[in-house]
């Protein structure tokens, strides 16, 4: 028995990712004191120099893996003209790790009109008011800029900016990581060639 609870069986006997990953972030989200949904995303920009930041996971099926962001940032900008993404959950409370990539889509509006609704309304005036990672002259900058949209939509809804939106990673290969005593963790990985393929299963060497 691991520190976590779980026997390594309790993950190695699945076939496909998704049911086990909505596992392993249901535990985060009951052992983890701040976001379990926090996540590495590892990008790549037009010289083939990598990035990485961390965002939030806004929702996963067997689809892919989704989160939101401004188009315009550094990541946005990378994201469509590679078309590809990394990410990385690391929970240190469980000792679990999760890595997967894919290829990368835009979702449809509807989910992007959706999910911005249930944004705090602070939230949607930020996404009007920050020109996301570029250069900034001051903090009074950014603050005239919320003052301005605060006051344009005093009342009523706010609209989704244009260049807000959302990315799905759609995995053709995801690995599940558990820590065991002297580092001879379980590493379970799943791989397809292609986003719509069957999976194959592998252990891997810790």
């Amino acid at each position: 028995m691991s520190e976590s609870g779980l026997t390594s069986g309790d993950f190695t006997q699945e076939s496909e990712p998704f049911a086990l990953f909505g596992q392993w972030l249901k535990d985060a989200e009951a052992s983890e004191v701040n976001d379990p949904t926090a996540v590495a995303l590892a990008t790549v920009d037009e010289h083939g120099m990598p990035n990485v930041r961390m965002v939030l996971l806004k929702g996963f099926d067997e689809q892919g893996f989704v989160f939101y962001t401004n188009f315009e940032s550094q990541k946005g900008q990378e994201i469509l003209g590679q078309k590809k993404a990394a990410m990385c959950f690391h929970w240190k409370s469980l000792r679990r790790q999760v890595r997967l990539r894919g290829d990368v889509e835009i979702v449809t509006d509807a989910e992007a009109d959706a999910y911005y609704a249930t944004r705090p309304r602070g939230s949607r005036i930020g996404a009007w008011a920050s020109k996301q990672s570029r250069q900034l002259e001051g903090r009074f900058a950014l603050e005239k800029a919320v003052a301005e949209y605060t006051a344009r939509y005093a009342i009523g809804n706010i609209p989704r900016p244009p260049h807000w939106s959302g990315f799905r990673i759609k995995p053709t290969s995801v690995e599940f990581w558990h820590d065991r005593p002297f580092r001879l963790h379980d590493r379970i990985e799943f791989r397809r060639a292609t986003a719509d393929g069957a999976w194959e299963k592998v252990r891997m060497y810790p």
